[in-house]
């Protein structure tokens, strides 16, 4: 009889996540893993079977951690200018999760910086045709340019060349915001 592993899936994953969130998706390896949590390589192959398997539930964590970003953005007063700033904020303060969602080529493309625009969109769509009084379409339009300008400062945030502060870009943001609905409104 094998012996019973010390380790849980989770624990795993969490010591996986650690890992990647200090020093980048390139570093986690079973090796990594097993010193993380103190043990051989073994039970990591036990419980996922490879390292692919590891990853995946690591990505899945990942996403975990973004969603809780973008669940308080879309508790504020103005959820679509809370959603923008919690995933600049994401990208502040997780610059490698960031990097492992947003910049990272996937197999399977099933998260990608684009599908979570797209998800975000649906989200606030309404809140914007409800302050705007714009139609769906027009909102759509404005949150993907939106959408663009924060996903640019985040880019920046992730490669350590943002000169912008927090003030800075809730201000780069609001003229933005106030220049799509301008030409929303005003340009046919």
């Amino acid at each position: 009889m094998a012996p019973k592993n010390k380790f849980t899936k989770e624990e795993m994953v969490e010591a996986a996540l650690r890992i990647v969130r200090i020093k980048g998706v390139d570093s986690l390896t079973a090796k990594t893993m097993a010193y993380e949590l103190g043990t051989s390589t073994q039970p990591i192959f036990t419980a996922f079977g490879s390292m692919d398997s590891v990853k995946r539930e690591v990505y899945a964590a990942a996403v975990r951690v973004y969603d809780s970003y973008t669940d308080a953005g879309l508790k504020e007063k103005i959820p679509f200018f809370g959603v923008g700033m919690q995933y600049i904020r994401f990208a502040r303060e997780e610059p490698e999760l960031y990097r492992f969602l947003f910049l990272t080529q996937t197999h399977d493309k099933e998260y990608s910086a684009l599908k979570s625009m797209r998800h975000l969109q649906e989200l606030v769509r309404p809140t914007l045709i409800n302050v705007y009084h714009i139609t769906a379409e027009e909102a759509d339009i404005y949150f993907r340019d939106l959408w663009l300008v924060v996903h640019s400062l985040a880019i920046l945030i992730v490669t350590g060349d943002c000169p912008y502060s927090e003030r800075e870009i809730r201000q780069i943001l609001t003229s933005f915001s106030l220049s799509i609905c301008k030409s929303i409104k005003e340009i046919p």
